[in-house]
């Protein structure tokens, strides 16, 4: 399925960091397991799928205000120190080294200052004129699936090699609801992990048989509003008016933005290394010559 391929690149370098042992090591000691790991996630993706185009996405902000102010529990719980991420100690100083890494190698690494990685992801597919895979760990980026375009994630279950291909119908046969409708789903349910509390006392099923029934959440707002009372499962209609101040202001959170102002970069997959000699510096210092070895053969023409 060649076409555009995007990486949400944090999600794929914590994955990494926590797949590859900490005792690959640079030679001054320094882990260099989520730089090494990362470098051959993307020479398996692009083995097995030949993208026409590849960007790694980044988090210029991983917290952006805008979600904040709507919801200031909004990743709360992982601030380490004021607006900072809490990272582990040994992947933090390896953030810098994945990105020297792709900027020799010259593959597009596109963050946005105020947005997430996810929102550059959605920007991208927002204005695609073909295919797209969405390389991620994160299931919020389901909502982006769409059978039409097409665009699917490539759900990382276990490492890179075991990709679960995500479409509109995997979508409906894993939370019963429209393909393209997960994130009025993830509304309604809340998602812990991102410190979105959802309704309380609505949980898959409620928010499932919820969406179903009217087809998405402006549609069941607009339901409840005019006094509807068909179609509510059992004691949900009172739950869901408790938390009429939270659903006016979670699909802002929850939903990724379509126009993030990306930079005016080139995405073609690189066939050879934009900057030789960084790149020999960089496996020289760190000792990822045979990661970048076999990444280098399979961008080769």
């Amino acid at each position: 399925m060649p076409g555009l391929m995007l990486l949400d690149t944090p999600s794929l370098y914590f994955r990494a960091y926590y797949g590859v042992p900490e005792s690959m090591t640079a030679p001054d000691g320094m882990p260099v397991n989520a730089v090494r790991g990362l470098i051959d996630m993307i020479a398996t993706l692009v083995r097995a799928h030949s993208p026409d185009e590849l960007v790694a996405c980044m988090d210029a902000d991983w917290r952006p205000a805008f979600r904040v102010a709507a919801i200031p529990s909004y990743k709360a719980h992982r601030v380490a120190t004021g607006h900072e991420e809490e990272v582990p100690d040994t992947l933090a100083p390896q953030v810098p080294v994945i990105e020297h890494v792709l900027d020799a190698l010259g593959i597009a690494r596109v963050g946005v200052p105020g947005y997430e990685a996810d929102d550059v992801i959605g920007t991208y597919t927002a204005r695609a004129g073909g295919q797209v895979e969405i390389v991620t760990g994160d299931r919020d980026l389901f909502q982006l699936v769409n059978d039409d375009q097409p665009c699917r994630v490539l759900y990382t279950i276990k490492g890179i090699r075991n990709l679960q291909a995500i479409d509109e119908t995997q979508v409906t046969a894993k939370y019963g609801i429209p393909g393209r409708a997960y994130a009025d789903f993830a509304t309604l349910r809340g998602d812990p992990s991102d410190g979105l509390p959802g309704v309380p006392g609505v949980g898959d099923k409620t928010a499932a048989a919820l969406i179903t029934r009217f087809g998405s959440l402006a549609a069941m707002l607009k339901a409840l509003d005019d006094g509807v009372t068909d179609g509510f499962p059992a004691g949900s209609r009172l739950k869901l008016t408790k938390a009429r101040d939270y659903l006016a202001v979670a699909p802002a959170v929850v939903k990724v933005a379509h126009d993030a102002p990306l930079p005016g970069v080139a995405v073609a997959v690189p066939v050879a290394p934009r900057d030789p000699e960084a790149l020999v510096a960089l496996a020289d210092r760190y000792g990822i010559d045979g990661p970048l070895n076999r990444l280098l053969a399979v961008l080769a023409p």
